[in-house]
């Protein structure tokens, strides 16, 4: 009985902290001049355990991001719910990238062309073209991945032209601050990085911005996508 009572309350929590998130993208939205829609929630269930996930879709939520692949795959195959959409967000490692390019719909951390060129080429033929973003660190920090602004032109050029990949916009992950202008600033410049190549000729849907601190920020300054994770899921027990 007392499991029971625990995990019914674990759900409630999900289900509850899903729909305070969603109604803060609505808010932003509104505040925006945009429609509700125009955002996508991307619930980042790194760390969390396959019941998690499973909480969260019985809500309706069906886009998923993880950082780590031996993990993503193992929920994935628990799961076994072909309507979940998984999106890779974290690292690309050489060594990865078969394993990335075979199991998930999305990846939103292209920082390098090498990296594209190993998704092209082991991407299945049978499965749809893989999605992708590029990474860009708009905050200049050392410690960071993503490409530079400068290096961006280049690369998404040459990672539009690739077969078995759609090139679908720009993800950025600025420095953590509480200052709203500063945030806004670091997503501004994304969208604007999203324009210029636009208009070089590209065709770029997707600003893959703003996490649980700062997606009133990101919606603001154009985010069609938003990944929260914190909020739905809670702490987590592991980077």
């Amino acid at each position: 009985m007392g499991c029971d009572i625990l995990c019914n309350r674990y759900m409630t929590s999900i289900a509850a902290n899903l729909q305070a998130v969603r109604a803060r993208i609505a808010a932003a939205c509104v505040a925006a001049g945009r429609e509700a829609d125009s955002v996508q929630l991307l619930a980042v269930s790194k760390t969390w355990p396959a019941s998690s996930v499973r909480e969260a879709a019985a809500v309706g939520q069906r886009a998923f991001g993880e950082n780590y692949v031996q993990e993503a795959c193992n929920k994935a195959a628990e799961l076994a719910d072909p309507g979940l959409e998984w999106h890779f967000i974290g690292p690309l490692q050489s060594n990865k990238t078969r394993q990335i390019a075979e199991n998930f719909a999305w990846v939103h951390s292209v920082d390098r062309l090498k990296i594209a060129e190993r998704l092209a080429t082991q991407r299945p033929q049978e499965l749809p073209a893989l999605q992708v973003c590029i990474q860009v660190n708009v905050s200049a920090e050392a410690s960071k991945s993503g490409c530079t602004p400068d290096d961006l032109a280049a690369l998404a050029h040459a990672v539009a032209a690739l077969p078995r990949l759609r090139l679908r916009g720009l993800m950025a992950i600025p420095e953590p601050s509480d200052d709203s202008r500063l945030q806004r600033s670091r997503f501004a410049l994304l969208r604007q990085l999203r324009e210029r190549l636009n208009s070089e000729g590209l065709v770029l849907d997707t600003l893959s911005m703003g996490m649980s601190h700062d997606l009133e920020a990101a919606i603001m300054e154009g985010a069609t996508l938003v990944r929260v994770g914190t909020a739905i899921f809670g702490e987590r027990n592991s980077a």
